[in-house]
């Protein structure tokens, strides 16, 4: 029962990034920009075949799809069970797992169903822009950035200490 509480966080990111993605795919033309914050910020629509902001999104193989999928299976599984492996009560642990938990299910289930994700949100500064991302991209990388802020917080074991049999 202490675990609803961190189940319903990836759920609502999975929701969040579904309903984003829609908007986007149903009110903005591909490759159209919006924008926000002019020379920092705009919506756009694109089509990300590649992984985390389009890192393989070129490649021309039937392969790369396939290895993506197979990763994001292999990251869920490998969450899933070192979330249900740590304390429940290790909230930031849980908060980051659960975060990357849903925004790897949200991306998951764009690239079974569509082939892609979209991808909208355009961060720039003048001609320089960021790979555009989504919601499921900001969860993971906020998952991901919450696990090391746990790591760091944790004590490191003191150093093992030899000792001399007495003579």
């Amino acid at each position: 029962m202490k675990r609803i509480p961190y189940l319903v966080l990836s759920f609502v990111v999975i929701i969040a990034d579904a309903w984003t993605k829609w908007l986007v795919a149903t009110r903005i033309d591909l490759h159209e920009s919006i924008p926000l914050i002019p020379d920092y910020l705009q919506l756009v629509h694109v089509r990300n075949t590649g992984a985390a902001f389009g890192i393989g999104a070129n490649a021309d193989s039937r392969i790369v799809p396939l290895l993506l999928n197979l990763g994001a299976i292999g990251v869920f599984f490998v969450v899933v069970a070192y979330a249900f492996r740590a304390a429940v009560t290790d909230r930031v642990l849980q908060t980051g797992l659960h975060l990357i938990l849903g925004g790897a299910i949200g991306n998951l289930i764009d690239r079974f169903r569509l082939g892609y994700v979209v991808d909208f949100v355009d961060v720039y500064v003048k001609s320089h822009h960021w790979p555009a991302f989504n919601v499921a991209d900001s969860a993971i990388c906020v998952g991901i950035a919450l696990l090391f802020l746990d790591m760091r917080k944790k004590p490191e074991p003191d150093d093992v200490t030899v000792v001399e049999p007495a003579a």
